[in-house]
């Protein structure tokens, strides 16, 4: 490293494709982390659905919802204290709604435990699908971030990519990183769809985009590291229990922004948006 130079954090975005044993979709994830972390990772990307998936959305995800302290996690934190790697995956988590449960992401950190999480704020609504029948949205709260290596991490899921705001309200929180673990589904167009948007949320951002999507042939694959130019800097095709690994800096971070200062250039801010009397719309979504 050259002198003057901040050094590079090691991202891995895994590409898996969980399924309804929760014990198996455990042990893949610890073989997995450990050839991450041979491979020089220090955040290994995990996708949505992690801890449990089902193509059909139903009561069985309501069985399979645990708390924050529950066999998955624990087991994320142990792996973290044993291979020193901060691990980030998604887990189906119980809510205070007994019919309905949680799509949360977990950031865990060797020594420290639950770093950071982050409730998927918008629900996949579309397409066909209906999550806000069985999830609990998400609050409009403060971003979900976390610190490794001097750069700043923050949490976002799948559907939320459709949604800038997002992306931004992380970004004016600091967030040098987005990690989008998702379970993006196949369909027409729908590969375009997920590369395009991470391209942009990188672009309008200068940002990195780390994002880690369940294999086909539920997910589209296609799990990658985005750079701040939106140049794809490591990527996967469509296979399954595979990984992309690339350095993320802080100094490739201020070159972009010199160049394009377009975070300073803005002048708007983000806010919830309003719908009705007093009423934010993951509000309403929430009461429907």
């Amino acid at each position: 490293m050259s002198a003057g130079r901040t050094p590079e954090v090691v991202v891995a975005v895994v590409q898996t494709a969980p399924g309804d044993d929760p014990a198996s979709n455990r042990r893949t994830i610890t073989d997995l982390t450990e050839e991450a972390v041979r491979r020089g990772a220090q955040v290994a990307v995990f996708p949505e659905y992690s801890s449990y998936f089902s193509p059909d959305l139903g009561p069985a995800y309501l069985e399979a919802a645990e708390p924050t302290d529950g066999p998955f996690v624990r087991h994320l934190t142990a792996l973290a204290d044993r291979l020193g790697v901060v691990v980030v995956a998604g887990l189906v988590a119980v809510s205070p709604d007994p019919a309905r449960f949680e799509n949360l992401l977990v950031a865990v950190a060797p020594g420290r435990g639950v770093v950071a999480r982050y409730s998927k704020q918008h629900l996949y609504d579309a397409f066909g699908g209906q999550e806000s029948r069985w999830i609990v949205p998400g609050p409009l709260a403060v971003a979900a971030t976390f610190e490794v290596g001097g750069l700043v991490f923050g949490l976002q899921t799948c559907y939320d990519l459709r949604f800038p705001e997002v992306t931004r309200t992380l970004v004016d929180a600091g967030a040098d990183v987005v990690l989008m673990p998702a379970e993006w589904v196949r369909g027409p167009l729908k590969q375009h769809h997920w590369t395009t948007l991470l391209t942009a949320r990188a672009l309008e951002n200068t940002v990195y985009v780390a994002a880690a999507d369940h294999a086909p042939p539920i997910g589209v694959g296609c799990s990658t590291i985005v750079d701040p130019t939106g140049v794809a800097v490591a990527s996967v095709g469509d296979e399954v229990d595979v990984m992309a690994v690339a350095g993320v800096s802080a100094d490739r971070i201020a070159a972009v922004r010199r160049l394009n200062p377009s975070l300073a250039l803005r002048r708007y801010d983000v806010v919830p948006r309003r719908v009705g009397a007093g009423e934010t719309s993951t509000e309403r979504s929430d009461r429907e």
